[in-house]
């Protein structure tokens, strides 16, 4: 008998800071992507210390390195979906922006992480200029959460209201589509926005108390990108995407002495 080979699974490339701990950044997001079926390569653009306790230390990776380890992976690797998370400095965002700017590459997820749960600052004033004006524009999904939004909008956003708004402003700044999630929010809710902010949809859902929630953002915006590589439209990569969290927020073990991480891996029904 001749085997017979298995088709290959959709490929998903995480650019994105590295937490060891694994609640969020690029060991995180390689959980997710292998949660969803999917191949994940990353390419790494900071090193942190940081434990569930909080971030102390930042270190972005050399902007040089970013540009060839990317240009590596596109040369090697079809790739289905990109998610884009902490990048550390101006010059890796400049770097990642050229690389999106030279490769025709479909399915880009922006989670802009700008301040780390604890408060630490992951991206200083000059870069995120730098992601206003050179990166949105070049992404197809932005998802930042109510404080990311307001530190790239300028808005205050307390309630549904003030999500439509700061996605409008999003979209003047050049977003294509975007996904504000607001789980501090009460209820907790998360707006859908495209075509210009003239097409919203908005998902409210019900907080899940439990102190695993380092990293949601990152798994939501790899869920995300995940979805949107296996061929799902916005609105259900979104609704997947959000279950997907929502399930590894309910499925979390206590792990580590502070705010631990969701479960990337949870056994499904």
């Amino acid at each position: 008998m001749v085997a017979t080979s298995k088709k290959a699974p959709p490929i998903v490339l995480s650019i994105a800071g590295y937490d060891p701990s694994s609640g969020a950044g690029i060991t995180a997001d390689i959980k997710t992507i292998a949660a969803h079926g999917c191949y994940g390569v990353s390419c790494i653009t900071a090193l942190t210390v940081q434990s569930t306790q909080g971030v102390k230390e930042v270190e972005p990776v050399e902007s040089r390195l970013v540009t060839k380890t990317l240009q590596e992976l596109i040369s090697d690797f079809p790739i289905s979906a990109v998610k884009i998370g902490m990048l550390g400095s101006a010059e890796v965002v400049r770097a990642v922006a050229d690389f999106l700017e030279r490769n025709t590459i479909r399915n880009v997820v922006l989670d802009p992480v700008l301040k780390s749960s604890s408060g630490a600052g992951l991206l200083l004033a000059k870069g995120v200029s730098v992601l206003r004006t050179r990166l949105l524009p070049l992404v197809d999904v932005i998802t930042p959460n109510i404080d990311e939004a307001s530190l790239l909008t300028g808005l205050a956003i307390r309630d549904p209201q003030d999500m439509r708004a700061a996605a409008m402003r999003l979209h003047q700044m050049g977003a294509k589509m975007v996904v504000i999630t607001g789980g501090h929010l009460n209820p907790a809710s998360d707006l859908l926005s495209w075509e210009s902010g003239q097409q919203t949809k908005t998902f409210t859902h019900k907080k899940i108390m439990t102190r695993s929630t380092h990293g949601t953002g990152c798994a939501f915006s790899t869920a995300l990108a995940c979805n949107l590589a296996t061929g799902k439209n916005l609105i259900e990569a979104t609704r997947h995407a959000k279950q997907y969290v929502t399930l590894a927020l309910k499925n979390a073990i206590a792990v580590g002495k502070g705010d631990g991480p969701v479960n990337h891996l949870f056994e499904k029904d």
